[in-house]
């Protein structure tokens, strides 16, 4: 953490946004997919664990399909020595030219920071990671972690403060997520090949099971069922709350995400001239 930055927190991040009363119930709204038992519904459907062990990793998915939304999720990120894992909580369309919208999160040693990778795939073409670290400890309680996905544009939030946004900007050839109807999904599965320290720190079996744990799920979205959205054909949503969908950042949050970027992100792909030795991709050179 930037040090002279560190007064700060209290002012960008005390009026994170809170989740509405009207959070979904995971017995309703999402299905386990895999994990043999291994991820569990509690609570009488407020509460979901995702666990990880030697044999197998776990997830779930959302039952509804959506094209455009605002998503939230509040999680709590494996605790203590948690390298080799990867929480990940993504929205992606079906067939072999998908779309994503990608929060990775990749475990570390204790007392190591998570790092939060993030990026976003059009018609199969992804490409686009920034990576960041978080501004707190995310094992020690829930934090909200949201993805708004719009004609215009989509932004990351962690706890309501945007850490990036990808524009749509098409007009200058940049593919962009807007005709596939996404699934909100998640999984705990072991990647020590690559997911700590590119897979120099591996996954100790002996702290296993590894958990994450997941409450408070929104899907405020246009809601994609027999090849129609609940929007209507204009594809703008009826609901009284659609604020969404016309949603841009102004310019306190501009601050935020510049701030974020500034002092947390570790990686960012457009800034890798090596990696692009004909150019940078264009979507780079048009928000520098």
């Amino acid at each position: 953490m930037a040090s002279s930055t560190a007064f700060l927190l209290p002012l960008l991040f005390a009026a994170a946004s809170l989740l509405s009363s009207s959070a979904a119930n995971f017995h309703q709204s999402t299905d386990i997919t895999w994990g043999d038992g291994r991820a569990q519904i509690l609570n009488n459907g407020d509460l979901l664990s995702l666990s990880l062990d030697r044999a197998s990793g776990s997830g779930f998915r959302s039952r509804n399909e959506y094209l455009y939304g605002k998503i939230d999720m509040q999680i709590k990120l494996v605790p203590g020595n948690s390298a080799g894992t990867v929480t990940a909580y993504y929205l992606r369309s079906e067939g072999s030219a998908w779309d994503e919208i990608d929060f990775e999160f990749l475990g570390n040693l204790s007392g190591d920071p998570y790092t939060v990778h993030t990026n976003v795939f059009s018609q199969g073409k992804g490409n686009r990671e920034q990576q960041f670290h978080l501004w707190f400890d995310p094992t020690a309680d829930f934090h909200t972690y949201s993805i708004l996905w719009n004609p215009q544009r989509i932004v990351f939030y962690v706890d309501g403060t945007p850490i990036r946004e990808f524009k749509n900007q098409e007009s200058i050839g940049v593919a962009f997520p807007k005709n596939q109807p996404m699934r909100l999904q998640s999984s705990l599965w072991n990647a020590d090949d690559w997911a700590t320290r590119g897979g120099l720190v591996k996954t100790d079996w002996s702290q296993a099971p590894f958990t994450a744990s997941y409450r408070n799920f929104n899907e405020n979205a246009c809601i994609w069922s027999s090849g129609q959205s609940s929007c209507g054909s204009n594809s703008s949503p009826t609901s009284d709350d659609k604020s969404w969908f016309s949603q841009e950042l102004d310019s306190d949050s501009q601050g935020k995400m510049n701030w974020v970027q500034k002092n947390y992100m570790i990686y960012n792909y457009c800034t890798d001239v090596k990696r692009f030795p004909q150019g940078l991709p264009p979507e780079c050179n048009a928000t520098a």
